[in-house]
């Protein structure tokens, strides 16, 4: 064997060449598995992905697979005045540990305009339930005003699914550059 032939053998000589991983270029929604929290009362339709129930640590619905990456909490507009007066203490301490996650939302059944309105029966001002809305936006919690329950539904399943994309992308360019240091 000529010098110039040596050098030219692979790295990998005597070993089995390894096999490149076949992963899709995109990731189909019905790849996507949702968790609903099994205390969820009122379960959104998240059509197209698949839902499965279990016990999450924080909120209503995550990603199988990123359970410690996405949390989404959703609110009807009367659970949220709860949340806002009376069960105050505890909801703080559910944005607290929402905000924990790089993945995070609040997704309201209302509007912003009914909550500025006020025409519910509670002792919460329509200026205490917009403040403490803003105040937790301006903690880091982003909210979406749904409007009803079955926009709620499509909000949270595409939320749910444009972050397992965005992880799966991000998967597949380390998968790659892994593959490029070993060629």
């Amino acid at each position: 064997m000529t010098a110039t032939a040596a050098t030219a053998e692979p790295l990998t000589a005597g070993r089995p060449p390894r096999r490149r991983l076949a992963i899709p270029a995109e990731l189909p929604t019905e790849a996507v598995t949702a968790i609903q929290d099994t205390r969820e009362q009122l379960p959104l339709c998240l059509e197209p992905l698949r839902v499965e129930v279990a016990t999450l640590a924080t909120g209503d619905y995550s990603v199988r697979g990123l359970e410690s990456i996405v949390a989404i909490e959703r609110k009807s507009l009367s659970d949220l005045l709860g949340c806002i007066g009376q069960d105050r203490e505890r909801f703080d301490r559910e944005v607290i540990r929402l905000l924990a996650y790089p993945v995070r939302a609040l997704v309201v059944e209302s509007t912003w305009h009914e909550l500025e309105a006020g025409n519910w029966r509670s002792k919460v001002s329509p200026a205490a339930a917009v403040g403490s809305c803003l105040g937790w936006v301006a903690m880091g919690l982003p909210i979406i005003m749904a409007a009803d329950h079955a926009r709620a539904g499509q909000y949270v399943a595409k939320l749910l699914y444009t972050a397992a994309r965005r992880r799966w992308r991000e998967s597949r360019a380390l998968l790659a550059g892994l593959e490029e240091n070993e060629a």
